[in-house]
């Protein structure tokens, strides 16, 4: 049965390893995951139930006992590697901006992010645009602006809970970012191709739900229906919420939107507050307001950070039960086989040898419930880890299983404790 399921999960990495869309390459390898946590406990089943032989040892002694109740045993593994699988796969998912320097980073490389109230027309790349502007060539050494043309739409960033319609569209020279961000799916070079648009990965599939390929309906400058077709996704990135087109076809479908209202700016990170600063205070009557890029990342990933944090207080959930649960077993074991303990004692085992052997039983349980729960976690979430969608949290969840394997140890050190207290030979003459 095993080998059955495990063949399932291995059709569904297969399938998933060819799928077109992200939402299908996640769903099967997620299922294969399922399918590896069954055929693990599948094992573990058949692994209790199958013949042994004498034991010649106080170790040996302890494996054969799983085995005197193995639908039990099996609970125990099943509720742990359950719990450790649903705490692990969604953090899996945690993000984080990571470092916010580099240009296939969440941020492109990009210092600063921001917006003004009123359009920019001058180019601030160029020495006119910035002499309009009286901006100091020192302070403005090596600061790279990437202009974005704006049509205002819904905001269908992670800060929106409402489903978005019609989101913002922004028209950008692809050049200017070639090389910057990452992509979950798809590369800046989509946009050379008519009415094609890139969007963060979160816009897209829980702001949107759209998926590759798929197209929004809009109405262009001169009221015609017009549709914008996704083309690409980015993988966590200060461009959520808006629709990227390459500025060619913005400006062909929106010729009378002048001016840029969006900025991304790349400057040294230890001049980013002076540069900030200036731009601020010489482009105030256009309203400019700038942040750090690696902020607006962090804001945005939090939200998606909130809801996983929740999905982990029900995955913690199933893991205190099911470490209660073997609390619980343990106790009941050991006082149903007190007269076996009692005769072990009387023909020469020391107590404190028998506490050990029963501790080790039980820890044994909690050891493969948790190492078939984490294996069959990082299986499900392998497609998220090898796009970037998020880095997996190690130092969290390995905090997180130290913590379950103490807490687990601990409740069954003091189940032991408990039911073996006072003179096991008494079990032996009661019965």
């Amino acid at each position: 049965m095993g080998l059955g399921i495990g063949a399932g999960a291995a059709a569904l990495l297969a399938g998933g390893a060819s799928a077109a869309s992200a939402e299908a390459v996640a769903g099967m390898f997620f299922g294969g995951g399922l399918l590896l946590l069954m055929a693990g406990l599948s094992l573990a089943r058949q692994w209790l139930r199958r013949p042994r032989g004498l034991a010649d040892s106080l170790a040996q002694i302890g494996l054969r006992n799983l085995a005197r109740r193995p639908s039990r045993s099996l609970a125990v593994m099943g509720m742990m590697a359950a719990g450790i699988f649903l705490v692990t796969a969604v953090n899996a998912f945690r993000m984080s901006a990571g470092d916010a320097a580099r240009k296939d980073s969440g941020t492109g490389g990009f210092t600063l992010v921001g917006e003004s109230s009123l359009p920019v027309y001058e180019d601030l790349n160029t020495q006119a645009g910035r002499d309009a502007f009286g901006l100091d060539e020192e302070i403005m050494e090596g600061v790279r602006v990437a202009p974005f043309r704006v049509r205002q739409g819904d905001d269908a960033s992670c800060l929106n809970l409402n489903r978005a319609q019609k989101p913002v569209l922004a028209g950008v020279n692809p050049a200017l970012l070639a090389g910057r961000f990452r992509f979950a799916s798809g590369n800046w070079e989509a946009l050379a191709e008519p009415q094609a648009a890139i969007a963060d990965q979160a816009t897209a599939m829980w702001g949107l739900g759209i998926g590759m390929g798929d197209a929004l309906e809009y109405q262009d400058g001169a009221g015609r229906a017009w549709s914008v077709r996704l083309a690409g996704m980015l993988a966590g990135s200060v461009l959520q919420g808006k629709m990227i087109l390459g500025e060619d076809a913005f400006l062909k479908a929106y010729p009378d939107t002048a001016g840029y209202r969006f900025f991304l700016i790349e400057t040294a990170p230890e001049r980013a507050g002076e540069v900030a600063a200036h731009l601020t205070r010489q482009l105030e009557k256009r309203g400019l307001a700038l942040e750090p890029a690696r902020q607006r990342l962090e804001t945005y990933l939090s939200v998606q950070n909130t809801y996983i944090g929740i999905f982990t207080v029900l995955g913690g959930l199933g893991v205190l039960l099911g470490t209660a649960g073997l609390g619980i077993l343990v106790s009941r074991h050991v006082l149903e086989r007190k007269g076996e303990l009692g005769l072990m004692q009387a023909v020469g085992f020391l107590p404190g040898a028998l506490r050990r052997m029963v501790l080790g039983e039980h820890v044994f349980l909690l050891l493969a419930g948790l190492l078939i729960g984490v294996v069959s976690a990082l299986l499900a979430v392998w497609p998220a880890l090898r796009q970037g969608g998020g880095d997996l949290p190690l130092a969290f969840l390995g905090l997180l299983l130290a913590g379950v394997l103490a807490f687990g140890i601990l409740a069954c050190a003091l189940a032991v404790q408990a039911a073996v207290r006072g003179r096991l030979i008494e079990a032996v003459r009661r019965e």
